[in-house]
């Protein structure tokens, strides 16, 4: 094994995993971390990896030989080759001094790899004053029932036509939201349904792909969707419908959990913070 989990783990303030995101807690082990280094090599998506399901080949990739492993910090740079290209490090420890080293690894690897973008990840504890970034948070169903909410929420393909042909329109609108991609990923019949809700005969707001698949230790997780509302009809209670009834679809399907990124103040946030989720840390990301 290349890590030592007695110095991995301490530093593990939030449970983020370079190349495939949050993960459980209770998923969070060596093995995983082992794992990633080996698909450097191979090139595969791991079975787990939420990515696997667009298809292709994974593109982000942990650049083994740069990783930095010390009892006081751990540095794992990965590299994406997608636009431009991007080089992030992940910067794992407490000491303020991890920062300055990553930067440094990132922008050597950066000018190495002749890509146009270095940045810095920065896992952070559910305890950080004053966070910024993304948080992540746990949807547990096995607390209590989801029930279905009250309101005009179906799969898109359970519309009339004239309803479903608004998706398009409505998918480039929230293109800054992923809706644009996800919508390219429906028309080639790729993902689950994806639920949305209608305000006079058009398509205002969806959340999607809906799905379930087995995390690092086999337990059903229901897949991380793209969620997004038109501004003008927010404030309506949409979101949290469409929240909602992904909650009911994931809990009837025999998922025990989701994980959810979401940017810290926004909307999302917000929602997901009323609704008693639980915080398991932040994920700050700086540019190099």
């Amino acid at each position: 094994m290349f890590f030592r989990w007695d110095w991995l783990r301490p530093q593990l303030t939030a449970p983020i995993v370079p190349t495939l995101g949050p993960v459980h807690p209770e998923a969070l082990s060596i093995g995983i971390f082992e794992d990633i280094l080996r698909a450097a090599y191979t090139g595969d998506f791991l079975p787990y990896d939420k990515d696997q399901r667009w298809g292709g080949e994974k593109d982000e990739k942990v650049l083994r030989k740069d990783v930095v492993h010390q009892p006081e910090h751990t540095l794992i740079p990965t590299l994406t080759r997608r636009g431009r290209g991007v080089v992030k490090v992940f910067a794992y420890g407490s000491s303020d001094s991890v920062m300055g080293e990553a930067a440094e690894v990132a922008a050597k690897l950066a000018s190495m790899h002749a890509v146009a973008s270095a940045r810095i990840v920065r896992p952070l504890g559910p305890e950080t004053a004053h966070p910024r970034g993304t948080r992540i948070q746990l949807k547990d169903f096995t607390t209590g029932p989801c029930p279905a909410p009250e309101g005009p929420v179906r799969p898109v393909t359970a519309w009339p036509t004239a309803v479903q042909n608004t998706f398009a329109p409505f998918a480039e609108t929230m293109a800054a939201d992923g809706l644009a991609f996800l919508h390219t990923q429906m028309q080639a019949d790729r993902c689950g349904p994806v639920l949305a809700t209608v305000i006079g005969d058009r398509i205002v707001g969806a959340i999607g792909p809906m799905e379930v698949r087995a995390d690092a230790i086999g337990r059903p997780q229901l897949m991380p969707q793209y969620f997004a509302v038109l501004p003008e009809t927010r404030g309506q209670g949409l979101g949290r419908i469409l929240w909602r009834a992904a909650m009911h679809w994931g809990q009837a399907r025999g998922a025990t959990y989701q994980l959810l990124q979401t940017e810290v103040g926004g909307p999302s946030d917000r929602l997901c913070r009323s609704e008693g989720l639980t915080s398991l840390g932040f994920s700050h990301m700086t540019h190099i």
